[in-house]
């Protein structure tokens, strides 16, 4: 079939290009994971490179793959792990889905690559399993209990005390004490549990160590500058990227509304740094703290 529509060409091409760009990333995937999975994976790239060759037969082009992606998405799997690189390629499947459903008006064989295209996410993620996804709970639980006991801290001790430097030791000790006090608790609680194959031991570290790391971040303006009113300012920043991050994160691995996320979560940060704004400044006055 000849193709005249200069659209329906371009289109083409980029399917197709983005088809051998994922053969690839594919391929990557299958040199990282051992055991059956390999072949699964290597199947499916396989889905990818045939997807590839229909498309070719029709523009009679070769097209090369997208090599920037296929670099961006080996960092992501490398840093982030392989189920969330999966998942943030395949939201491009809805690229994909678009095109085929343009394409079925004109070519009949692109109906089964369609259906293909949409089953591909939930043939990998049902059967890779990777640790870190089993611990997201514990990793959540020290990383949001930071973020609101720790801004909410910050704000009335900065009320409290307008001293960067006292602020700052003062919250990490109340930082580091709680992040201690929170593995703690989910060692106990991991343990208790009858079912699921966490290690309380490991839960336990997830959520200390996260706690702890958003401690750090928190009270870096306040090491580094002298005025605890922008040393705030920062570290409430600081606060709302790592939500941003982390949820976005969550959203992608889980299939959950980002935006409905991030905005639970800032209204969470927000109403207790105002709360904790206003009993820093009354016991301030109350008690006649002057430094």
């Amino acid at each position: 079939m000849e193709l005249n529509n200069p659209e329906l060409r371009k289109v083409l091409l980029e399917a197709q290009r983005k088809e051998i760009t994922e053969y690839y990333v594919y391929l990557y995937l299958a040199e990282k994971i051992k055991g059956k999975e390999r072949e699964k994976i290597r199947r499916i790239g396989e889905d990818e490179l045939r997807h590839y060759e229909k498309l070719k037969e029709i523009t009679k082009v070769d097209v090369k793959p997208d090599f920037k992606r296929i670099f961006f998405y080996k960092l992501v799997i490398k840093f982030f792990g392989i189920v969330f690189g999966l998942k943030l390629m395949e939201k491009g499947e809805e690229f994909s889905e678009k095109t085929y459903e343009l394409l079925e008006n004109n070519f009949e064989e692109f109906i089964n690559i369609r259906k293909e295209e949409k089953e591909h996410e939930l043939r990998l993620i049902s059967f890779i399993e990777e640790k870190r996804l089993k611990y997201v709970g514990s990793i959540i639980l020290g990383m949001s209990d930071a973020l609101v006991e720790l801004t909410g801290a910050l704000a009335g001790l900065t009320f409290a005390l307008r001293n960067s430097l006292l602020i700052s030791i003062a919250a990490f000790i109340t930082g580091f004490s709680a992040s201690l006090s929170m593995a703690g608790s989910e060692y106990l609680s991991v343990k208790a549990e009858k079912l699921g194959d966490r290690k309380p031991l490991l839960s336990a570290l997830y959520t200390g160590s996260m706690y702890l790391f958003v401690v750090i971040i928190l009270l870096i303006p306040f090491f580094l500058i002298k005025n605890p009113f922008l040393s705030l300012t920062l570290s409430l920043l600081f606060s709302f990227v790592i939500i941003a991050l982390f949820t976005f994160y969550v959203s992608v691995v889980y299939d959950e509304n980002y935006k409905e996320k991030f905005l639970e979560m800032f209204f969470i940060i927000t109403s207790v740094s105002l709360i904790s704004f206003l009993i820093g400044t009354l016991l301030r006055k109350i008690l006649g703290i002057e430094i």
